[in-house]
């Protein structure tokens, strides 16, 4: 599959994928554990492990992966009578992938400056949370 396929199979207008992986991920909760599973790539952690971590409910925990994983950001495995929930990091990296391609097209004839493309960006810093 081509890089970004699955966003527009059937036509460059078609931004589906996109959308719903965008929606999944706009939300403060389910961003925050997708986050942590990616601060666990490529092991994955288990729901009792994650939800320690983020002072989750099995229910509210259990919702937030199924909208996660229907947007196909994350994936399961099962090992022994354990679940292993990790980031879908491929899935990520389409996703920049397809909202950054037309970068820099109107005005470099589709060639970006080497602070525009997407692997050029440094990480960012930890953001600290506002207090109320």
């Amino acid at each position: 599959m081509k890089s970004n396929e699955r966003f527009y199979a059937a036509d460059a207008d078609d931004s589906s994928g996109a959308v719903a992986s965008l929606a999944a991920l706009a939300q403060p909760t389910r961003l925050a554990l997708f986050r942590l599973l990616l601060e666990h790539e490529p092991a994955g952690l288990t729901p009792g492990a994650i939800a320690a971590k983020l002072g989750l409910a099995p229910a509210t925990l259990s919702f937030h992966l199924k909208e996660l994983a229907g947007a196909g950001l994350v994936a399961d495995r099962r090992e022994s009578r354990f679940i292993w929930y990790r980031a879908n990091v491929a899935a990520v990296e389409d996703l920049v992938g397809y909202l950054t391609e037309n970068c820099c097209r109107a005005n470099r004839g589709g060639h970006c400056a080497p602070a525009c493309a997407p692997g050029a960006r440094a990480p960012s810093t930890s953001r600290k949370r506002k207090s109320a």
